[in-house]
């Protein structure tokens, strides 16, 4: 069974605003390498209607910067599955609806994927992590108080305590953190 690994950034704050942070070729580099490392990417309808307007055209152009044409080029050929109840067409390569009961499904996608599926969206993750579902997290933290916008995993019912895998700091004073779910 492939693990469900939540990665997002996140300002000092919490902020998930995407327009927030820190962005050179060093972190897209590090975010295509762990794209590149999963099975699959998991998508809620919001986050994936932000990606299939923004990368698809990148993935095409061929005066695009290295490393946003690979992460788009990357991206456009993995494997995307999408939670929407609203909508079912998806024109985008590689992308197939996610049905039924959430936790079944996501259980069904862990078991089929053994290199597991990477998942970014805040709403989605959220949902996830509420059932108990996500089993690693890659949290980017960028060295920014952003004072405003959406913050990370705001009304979960009840505390989570993790365990710290790794961490990694960036030129920019960018810091991932890699944790996972603590064994109970």
């Amino acid at each position: 069974m492939g693990l469900l690994t939540f990665a997002l950034n996140v300002t000092l704050d919490g902020c998930i605003d995407h327009t927030q942070g820190i962005v050179d070729d060093e972190l897209l580099d590090y975010w295509t390498a762990l794209m590149d490392q999963g099975g699959a990417m998991l998508f809620g309808r919001n986050t994936y209607e932000l990606m299939e307007e923004a990368w698809p055209p990148v993935a095409r152009d061929e005066k695009a910067p290295r490393v946003m044409r690979e992460w788009a080029s990357k991206l456009e050929a993995k494997t995307k599955y999408v939670v929407s109840r609203s909508r079912s067409d998806f024109p985008w390569q590689n992308t197939i609806r996610v049905e039924g009961d959430l936790r079944e499904a996501i259980l069904a996608l862990k078991d089929k994927t053994a290199r597991g599926l990477l998942v970014g969206a805040p709403k989605l993750s959220a949902a996830l992590e509420e059932l108990g579902l996500i089993d690693e997290y890659r949290i980017v933290i960028h060295p920014v108080v952003s004072g405003r916008g959406p913050t990370l995993f705001h009304g979960l019912s009840s505390r989570r305590e993790l365990e710290l895998v790794a961490t990694r700091r960036f030129a920019s004073g960018v810091m991932e953190l890699h944790l996972r779910r603590k064994a109970n």
